[in-house]
């Protein structure tokens, strides 16, 4: 799938000879703009990926073998930028955050802290450097020549052109004090099949990755959640730890007195919360606690169930329940 002339004149009339930063997120979008630099002659001067600790398996994996196609290509690595937390501090990851402080990703709450506090900040150190902290280290080399030329460092965001993306990029600024930033996919027309389509043609089908996200990320949808009980069922029992320390701990927003049973009560006894504007669970309006145990996924201890029917269920809800429009739908079972 090479680029139409106009697509690679409109890339390189708004990128070329720009300081390129790219925001690499390991999914299907922002693979395939990789590719389209690479097809419109563009080489980025720094790639960097937010590295939660909470990555899937199939996501670190293909981080590997994108770096066996950058160096091919000549191209930087990709530099894996992790939030360092202060010496004594009861955790290292967003993993450990939550369950010290008995809480949810504050994506349950409709909230984006979490991602500017481990993925958005540590880049941008990566890229400017830290004066002092755990994060301390030097400027890279581009933070350095912008400087030197009095020149701006363009963040590249693999945004597509499907409707969620375009909502999300429409919100959000053209530039903020320190970069400009740009949606390269978005300036060539590209939506989710044309990424899945290009990255197979130009790598092969092998390197369409699935969706880069934490295990527990309240934005999975029901059928991410069976894919996980079948490939990953250890993850899985960790995201369920993780609510259930959160919605009974110290800082649960649950309210007895409103849903007229426990929170444990209703996971185990009832088939769906009262309505509510309260956040439940891992689903917002619904928890994973929940929800685990309605659909036969679990034992009477919520233990994911591992029996070789039980696997060839899950994958087969999986596949029933996904969304072709979604990187791991593209994928041969």
């Amino acid at each position: 799938m090479p680029l139409m002339l106009d697509q690679r004149r409109r890339l390189r009339a708004a990128l070329a000879d720009r300081l390129l930063a790219v925001c690499y997120g390991a999914g299907v979008d922002s693979t395939a703009m990789l590719i389209a630099l690479k097809l419109a002659g563009l080489r980025p001067h720094i790639i960097t990926f937010a590295d939660t600790s909470a990555e899937k398996p199939p996501t670190l994996d293909h981080l590997d073998r994108m770096d066996a196609v950058l160096a091919r290509w000549s191209w930087p690595a990709i530099v894996r930028c992790r939030k360092q937390t202060l010496p004594g501090t009861a955790y290292g990851d967003l993993y450990g955050n939550c369950l010290a402080n008995e809480t949810l990703p504050s994506l349950a709450f409709g909230l984006k802290s979490c991602s500017i506090k481990w993925k958005q900040k540590p880049q941008d150190q990566a890229i400017k450097g830290a004066a002092s902290g755990p994060n301390a280290a030097e400027p890279h080399s581009i933070w350095l020549e912008a400087a030197r030329r009095g020149a701006r460092i363009v963040k590249l965001i693999g945004y597509d052109c499907g409707r969620a993306d375009l909502r999300r990029s429409r919100r959000l600024s053209a530039a903020d004090a320190d970069f400009d930033y740009a949606y390269p996919l978005q300036m060539l027309g590209w939506d989710r099949p044309d990424c899945i389509r290009v990255i197979a043609e130009t790598l092969g089908a092998h390197m369409v990755p699935i969706k880069s996200a934490c295990f527990f990320c309240p934005a999975s949808k029901i059928w991410e959640l069976y894919w996980l009980a079948a490939h990953y069922p250890d993850l899985l029992e960790r995201a369920l730890v993780l609510e259930r320390n959160a919605l009974t701990g110290r800082h649960s927003r649950f309210s007895e007195v409103q849903f007229g049973a426990s929170w444990e009560d209703l996971v185990r006894s009832a088939d769906r919360f009262p309505s509510t504007a309260t956040t439940v669970g891992l689903g917002r309006s619904f928890a994973w606690n929940q929800w685990v145990r309605v659909n036969d996924v679990v034992d009477a201890s919520f233990r994911v169930k591992r029996g070789a029917e039980d696997r060839r269920r899950f994958l087969a809800m999986a596949d029933h329940l996904q969304d072709h429009g979604n990187a791991l739908d593209a994928r041969a079972a």
